[in-house]
């Protein structure tokens, strides 16, 4: 299988860089993976209604033009599905059963996702009603797709 990660701005605390580069390192035993970082849009602290739209579909357009065609898109929103581990699991499963080899999770900017790109989404995925600063959510991300991956192959892994 497949994983894409495409997220909004890059990655600067070390923390967090060591964990993805763990969970990178444990994935590679399951799925090709591959991590795509965006430039996000400088923006001042207060921007009207109307300037946070602009910005939010400036990256949405450098989102886009990073999906592949084949790709089942699984955009991160606030609004979208909670599961647990264990239907994450079953999610990514049915995907690969149903001929779906290919993935992309989106992770949005500060300001989240542009209409667009959710109307691209296939699935949209919440963590939680919770905001979380967009560059932990990949590390986050990272650790539950590598759990769902144990999950599927029946291999233990801390609760």
């Amino acid at each position: 299988m497949n994983i894409t990660v495409i997220s909004v701005g890059k990655l600067k605390e070390k923390y967090l860089k060591l964990g993805i580069e763990e969970f990178v390192k444990r994935l590679s035993k399951y799925c090709k993976l591959d991590l795509v970082e965006l430039d996000d849009e400088k923006c001042p602290e207060n921007l009207s209604p109307k300037d946070m739209l602009i910005v939010k579909d400036k990256e949405g357009k450098k989102i886009l033009s990073k999906i592949k065609n084949n790709s089942y898109v699984i955009a991160l929103a606030i609004d979208g599905k909670n599961l647990s581990s264990e239907e994450l699991a079953d999610t990514i499963s049915k995907l690969g059963v149903r001929g779906h080899s290919h993935i992309t999770f989106v992770i949005g900017g500060s300001l989240g996702l542009c209409d667009e790109v959710l109307s691209r989404a296939d699935y949209k995925l919440s963590f939680s009603k919770m905001t979380f600063p967009h560059q932990m959510m990949k590390l986050i991300l990272l650790e539950q797709v590598y759990r769902a991956f144990r999950i599927n192959n029946n291999e233990p892994y801390h609760k």
